[in-house]
């Protein structure tokens, strides 16, 4: 496949993604979850359910935008493999992460939107970090070569959340702000000094 070929193919799948995405929030703000099929989804977006499928796991993943597509697997590997700082590269990994997923800032208020007229997203996204932390603990015990349930990995994991989430806030509330990366390296450091106390 010719790089031009790749690339058109590329910007097809992030479109059709995003075109579902969009959909299935707009049905959850008008009707709630159960209010629409994804076959009415589909129909309205244009694709197969089995295009549905191949992208999203269910509706909710859908409007949440967490995309069956979404492989992290290099980026965990590389974070693995590293050898700096613990907490930058955590920082590091979870920026990449979330550059990776595409999302727009005008999509968060979409999603809270949907969230409003629809509760459960907000238990479905609870799950989901749960399940991504649990993950990322393990990542760090295989950086650090801790044993399975050392504290320090959990720790590690758990602090970064409130470094992480007010930077993703004033990333998407700002008309012009820093990069999200400057945004959660900027708490890091204050996390650190806070710490030294």
């Amino acid at each position: 496949m010719t790089d031009s070929a790749a690339s058109l193919r590329n910007r097809k799948t992030r479109e059709t993604e995003r075109t579902l995405r969009r959909v299935a929030r707009r049905l959850t703000v008008e009707r709630g979850l159960h209010g629409f099929t994804v076959d009415e989804a589909c129909a309205e977006a244009g694709v197969s359910r089995r295009t549905f499928f191949n992208y999203f796991a269910s509706k909710e993943n859908a409007v949440l935008g967490v995309a069956v597509r979404t492989d992290h697997h290099d980026l965990d590997e590389a974070f693995v493999a590293g050898d700096g700082p613990l907490m930058e590269a955590l920082v590091e990994l979870l920026v990449a992460r979330w550059e990776r997923t595409g999302l727009e800032p005008h999509e968060i208020g979409e999603v809270i939107r949907a969230a409003k007229r629809e509760p459960r997203l907000i238990a479905h996204a609870f799950e989901l970090m749960d399940e991504a932390i649990r993950d990322d603990i393990r990542l760090v015990e295989r950086r650090q070569g801790w044993a399975a349930g050392d504290l320090r990995a959990e720790m590690a994991v758990k602090v970064l959340g409130p470094i992480v989430q007010p930077s993703l806030e004033e990333f998407f509330e700002g008309d012009t702000p820093p990069d999200l990366r400057t945004l959660a390296h900027r708490r890091l450091d204050a996390a650190r000094t806070a710490f030294a106390l």
